[in-house]
């Protein structure tokens, strides 16, 4: 094993030879290089330092000194990204927009990290082949991947709702329970996130989602066509999408995210690639830093944030809608909170048969969910 030793001292000119030596005659390790930071004291610890074998120099200020802070960025300069650029995934919308704020609020270059955003790709393949270091998306997404070994994590919630179960608004069906024996449409396919989400909402109100109903793919613009026709009785449609066609009394709402037994757990997280994560640790936890500021950013200033969003062309629509919706999403979400929502997902999918790999969910949370910024 490869190993660089980071050594922030203080005035250490009494032991850096004995330290020196000690580090030196560590078993089992392959020893790259000794980094040492040391106070600059005008004791000549300097050129001591530069006759050691395996050493190199920084010298700081006593000011500047701390033995954390110092650790941490001699760290984050040794990892394997650092001075490179850091892509996320962000294709527009509001829901995934953390990263892109986080970037416009200038929270990234001030932790010193340089970021771009990666569109035009599956968020999947982005993050599990590492085109996408991190990026925002729906736990009914990204969470059965995982079990097959797709290559990333979960290392924060972003917020709740955003997909809602609509049907006519002139139709009979008033509940869930009226939806038995009909279709209803999943529209980006069979075990993929609608359908994940339907056989939820479903389960939710006793109705098996396998044997009471079928779930049957059908594209969202098609959706409100195939009610009309009688082809489907309801689907399952982003929020932002049906908006103006509940405000018009095209659609109605039955089921949402919304809804007070679901508000309680996130809808989306932010996923990152697990290559970049094992070897840039510091540097994930600036990130995942940087993106809790933005998102509780985007709580409390909901006007600026979907004007920023709408000046840039992000999402689309009038302000009053944009803005109604954003403050349905509640960003800024704990660990704590996150957590206990996986948990219950995870329940879930592994009970309705929409995880099939492993019935063992703690082992499953273990995997999919490892935060990099734990509140204090």
């Amino acid at each position: 094993m490869s190993v660089t030793v980071i050594c922030p001292l203080y005035k250490s000119k009494q032991y850096i030879n004995s330290l020196h030596k000690s580090l030196l005659m560590q078993e089992d390790i392959d020893l790259k290089v000794i980094k040492y930071i040391l106070t600059d004291t005008g004791d000549g610890v300097d050129k001591i330092v530069n006759d050691l074998e395996k050493a190199e120099l920084t010298i700081i200020s006593i000011s500047d000194f701390s033995h954390s802070l110092t650790r941490e960025k001699a760290a984050m300069e040794s990892e394997s990204m650092h001075g490179q650029t850091i892509k996320y995934w962000y294709d527009g919308g509001n829901c995934t927009s953390a990263p892109y704020i986080a970037q416009k609020l200038g929270l990234f270059e001030e932790c010193g990290i340089q970021t771009e955003c990666l569109n035009g790709t599956a968020v999947k393949e982005a993050l599990g082949t590492n085109a996408a270091q991190f990026g925002v998306s729906h736990i009914a997404s990204l969470l059965v991947p995982i079990t097959n070994n797709v290559n990333y994590t979960f290392i924060m919630g972003a917020h709740v709702g955003c997909k809602s179960l609509y049907v006519l608004g002139d139709s009979d069906y008033k509940s869930t329970e009226d939806l038995k024996n009909t279709r209803i449409a999943v529209p980006n396919g069979i075990g993929n996130s609608d359908y994940n989400i339907t056989a939820r909402l479903l389960d939710k109100d006793g109705i098996n989602p396998l044997t009471d109903v079928e779930l049957t793919p059908v594209e969202s613009s098609a959706c409100v066509a195939a009610m009309q026709n009688g082809e489907i009785s309801a689907a399952l449609l982003s929020d932002t999408y049906a908006y103006k066609m509940v405000q018009d009394g095209t659609l109605r709402l039955v089921r949402s995210l919304l809804d007070e037994d679901f508000a309680h757990e996130p809808c989306c997280v932010v996923a990152m690639n697990n290559d970049f994560l094992n070897e840039n640790p510091v540097t994930a936890k600036k990130l995942t830093q940087c993106l809790k500021k933005a998102s509780n950013w985007m709580r409390n200033n909901p006007e600026e944030a979907v004007n920023m969003l709408l000046d840039d062309g992000k999402i689309s629509g009038d302000y009053d809608m944009n803005l109604e919706l954003w403050n349905t999403l509640k960003f800024g979400l704990t660990d704590e909170y996150t957590k206990a929502g996986l948990e219950q997902i995870i329940d879930d999918y592994i009970r309705l048969g929409l995880i099939t790999s492993t019935k063992d969910a703690d082992a499953l949370l273990e995997k999919a969910w490892h935060p990099q910024a734990p509140e204090a």
